[in-house]
């Protein structure tokens, strides 16, 4: 298992670099994941030899890039095993996503009274969207809270659901506590109540299966790159019965099928909901970076993880200056995220200070202000692994640690 990681290491160009003049030890792949060569080579090759737009031109270059652009979109149907090409969207990234499903569908299909479902632990991507429905609608916004050991319980989702529920948006794995949460469970409960359950897949789809048709949401979202794949290109999966009846986001070129001086007849989907010039080197990076993650397996990338985490969370728990949040010893739905806090020490400190060994961490509120007020904290700091990471990694990274406290003069 760790030579595997260490031989999937091999693969990535930027891991060989230092940082503050140390080997990195690249830990923030919550925030965004690394990229493989051959995830740089489809990107590259794409511009150096494809480069044209998309169902514009009848000349070959724009032939072969509407091949890419579309063959990426049936990848992207198969690795979520969407029920249709139609119903995969690309977008920038999933705020976008998110906000087309606020936008189109909420802003539209929603009315004062209405009731809009999500739990704390939202990302501020499918929260804040959310908020703007209800303030333009007169819907109301509730939350699911969390049980003490930081998990959905599926009661109080039985509870906070009732007729007047019409639309439930629920992250699949919580961008700051790293948890699992039941969503395929919770789009039960919503459609047995007449609601529409969307759900963030933003910090899942890299790093376990995802079937949307079993899940049953009726909205997918999430970013290529968190996946390995470039920034810049994102998806949006949605059960294609909504998506026709929901207007277009935006307008202009290539989302049309007629305009006249007053009129306009949008195009089909999935074009209705891609306006303008889009990513094609970001969807044949994203491409590429599914090839790669399903060559690897999402049982070894889980394995993978997991041994990652075990070995970890002994090692903090010795450091009695360590604070942990969501990592209960019994849960068996953890992922490779561990949010945590050094006592007496800003989390900012704590990540420059961890920067100056090569250890890069996220500090800060991670885009999810209300959880770190139901935890009590104004920001933590986060530790999120991947396939390329070792427990040489975590070595450094405890051992940096260490000298945190040190450096504060607090020892």
């Amino acid at each position: 298992m760790e030579n595997n990681a260490a031989d999937i290491r091999k693969d990535f160009p930027i891991l060989s670099h230092t940082m503050n003049g140390k080997p990195m030890a690249y830990l923030d792949n919550g925030a965004t994941t690394q990229k493989p060569e051959s995830v740089v080579q489809a990107i590259c090759g794409y511009y150096g030899g494809c480069n044209a737009n998309p169902h514009r031109g009848a000349y070959e270059l724009s032939v072969k890039a509407t091949d890419i652009y579309e063959d990426a979109r049936e990848k992207v149907r198969g690795f979520i095993n969407a029920p249709s090409s139609r119903s995969v969207i690309f977008t920038k990234n999933a705020t976008e996503a998110l906000n087309l499903v606020a936008y189109s569908y909420g802003m539209h299909f929603l009315k004062a009274g209405d009731e809009i479902l999500i739990s704390i632990a939202e990302h501020h991507s499918n929260l804040v969207p959310w908020q703007q429905v209800a303030h333009a609608t007169g819907a109301v916004l509730k939350y699911i809270y969390l049980t003490p050991d930081m998990n959905i319980d599926i009661d109080e989702v039985e509870k906070k659901i009732t007729s007047k529920t019409k639309l439930v948006a629920v992250t699949q794995v919580s961008n700051v506590l790293g948890l699992i949460n039941p969503v395929k469970e919770i789009a039960a409960i919503a459609h047995k109540n007449g609601a529409v359950c969307v759900v963030d897949g933003s910090q899942s789809v890299a790093h376990m299966a995802v079937d949307v048709q079993d899940i049953d949401a009726d909205f997918f979202a999430f970013s290529g790159h968190k996946m390995l794949s470039p920034m810049g290109i994102g998806v949006l999966y949605g059960r294609e019965e909504l998506l026709d009846k929901m207007p277009p986001f935006l307008t202009g070129g290539d989302m049309i099928e007629y305009v006249e001086e007053q009129t306009t007849t949008f195009a089909e989907l999935p074009q209705k909901f891609e306006a303008g010039t889009q990513n094609v080197g970001g969807a044949a990076g994203l491409s590429a970076a599914i090839d790669y993650l399903q060559d690897v397996g999402f049982d070894e990338i889980g394995r993978i993880e997991k041994d990652l985490v075990d070995y970890a969370l002994p090692k903090l728990r010795e450091l009695p200056y360590v604070e942990l949040y969501g990592c209960d010893t019994k849960q068996d739905n953890k992922t490779g995220i561990i949010t945590f806090n050094v006592k007496d020490v800003h989390p900012h400190d704590v990540a420059t200070i961890l920067d100056s060994e090569g250890v890069a961490v996220r500090a800060g509120h991670h885009c999810a202000q209300p959880l770190m007020k139901y935890l009590g904290q104004n920001a933590t700091c986060r530790t999120s692994f991947y396939l390329y990471n070792t427990r040489e990694d975590v070595d450094r990274w405890i051992e940096a640690l260490k000298k945190v406290r040190k450096v504060m003069h607090l020892e």
